[in-house]
C-alpha cells in the first residue's frame, strides 16, 4: 500500500512513517516508480513503534532493541525480551528520579510563591 493508505491503516501521519524510515525503524519496499510500498507486517511494526513511543520510550531505545526482538531466533528471543524489559525498567527508573527532582523543585517554588504573596499582602 502507498504511504497515504499506510498512514490511515496504522494511525500515524505520512510524516511519521518517513521519520520511522529515516531512523531505521521500518524499511518499506519501493515500487518501480520509487514510491514507498508498505506491507501488512510493516504496518504492524509501525503500530508497535507508535505504542512504544506513546509509552514514553525514546526512539534510541526502540531503534536499538526492536530489530533484535523481531529478527531474533526463538532460542534467544526470551533473553532479548528480558534485556528489553531491563532497559525499559532502567529508563522508567531514570524518569522517576527526574520526576522526583521536578516535584521537589515545584514544592520549593510553591513555598517561595506562598511566602512572596504573604509578604506582599502585609506591606
Amino acid at each position: 500500500m502507498k504511504i497515504g493508505e499506510a498512514a490511515r491503516s496504522s494511525g500515524v501521519s505520512p510524516r511519521s512513517l518517513r521519520f520511522y524510515e529515516e531512523e531505521g525503524l521500518i524499511v518499506p519496499g519501493r515500487c518501480s516508480n520509487g514510491y514507498r510500498d508498505y506491507c501488512r507486517s510493516t504496518i504492524t511494526r509501525v503500530q508497535v513503534i507508535r505504542s512504544l513511543l506513546e509509552s514514553g520510550l525514546p526512539v534510541r531505545l526502540i531503534k536499538d532493541v526492536l530489530p533484535r526482538l523481531v529478527d531474533a531466533p526463538d532460542a534467544s528471543a526470551e533473553l532479548l525480551r528480558t534485556e528489553f524489559l531491563d532497559e525499559v525498567q532502567s529508563y522508567r527508573d531514570r524518569l522517576a528520579a527526574r520526576i522526583a527532582v521536578l516535584g521537589s523543585q515545584q514544592s520549593a517554588l510553591d513555598a517561595f510563591l506562598l511566602e512572596a504573596r504573604r509578604t506582599a499582602r502585609s506591606t
